[in-house]
């Protein structure tokens, strides 16, 4: 699964970087990741992983998603320290925090008044697959439901690509709180276009 091939990818040294090359990965995955959101957010829909808990607080309460993504991810920093080490860590709290900040002025240079749920999952998922891709070539990431489902694999065996699905699946029945079956459904096809 893709906890699984993330895990692979962020212990492997075939690709070393420099910090230039860290820093662009991390600026154009971030960047990429803002675009995806704001096409999923112009269509109302919403995502897995920890972006689905932050679009899940931006719908029901009107805080920013920007705001309720970093709020959301501040838990995870531990475990990504524990599992992944500092650089990992580092580069995961920046890249978090440059999408947080650019989805908050997103909006104001980008107005997607209308956008299709359909076009908006497959277009914002693609979009953000390729922001994650980045990011994860880079040894960063967006998210910290990934580190979660490792962390829990490592200490008691539970398969990582499972605890990811099961709080997917969480995140899915929450949905039905605050948005139509029919965004629901939009949402999932975003999903699977960005794993």
């Amino acid at each position: 699964m893709a906890s699984n091939a993330f895990a692979g990818l962020l212990n492997s040294s075939a690709d070393r970087h420099s910090l230039f090359d860290d820093a662009q990965g991390i600026i154009a995955g971030s960047m990429l990741a803002v675009l995806g959101v704001s096409l999923l957010s112009g269509a109302g829909l919403l995502a897995g992983g920890t972006a689905g808990l932050a679009f899940l607080a931006h719908y029901a309460t009107g805080i920013s998603f920007g705001l309720c993504f970093f709020a959301v991810n501040l838990p995870f920093y531990y475990l990504a320290f524990r599992r992944l080490g500092a650089a990992f860590t580092i580069k995961t709290f920046l890249a978090i925090g440059l999408t947080s900040v650019l989805s908050e002025f997103a909006p104001g240079f980008i107005g997607m008044t209308h956008v299709h749920p359909v076009a908006g999952a497959l277009f914002g998922g693609l979009v953000i697959a390729a922001g994650m891709l980045a990011l994860f070539r880079h040894r960063a990431s967006l998210g910290g439901i990934g580190i979660l489902a490792l962390y829990i694999q490592d200490r008691f065996g539970w398969r990582a690509g499972f605890v990811q699905l099961g709080f997917d699946f969480i995140v899915l029945a929450l949905s039905f709180f605050v948005a139509s079956p029919f965004i629901i459904a939009c949402s999932c096809s975003a999903r699977s276009c960005s794993t």
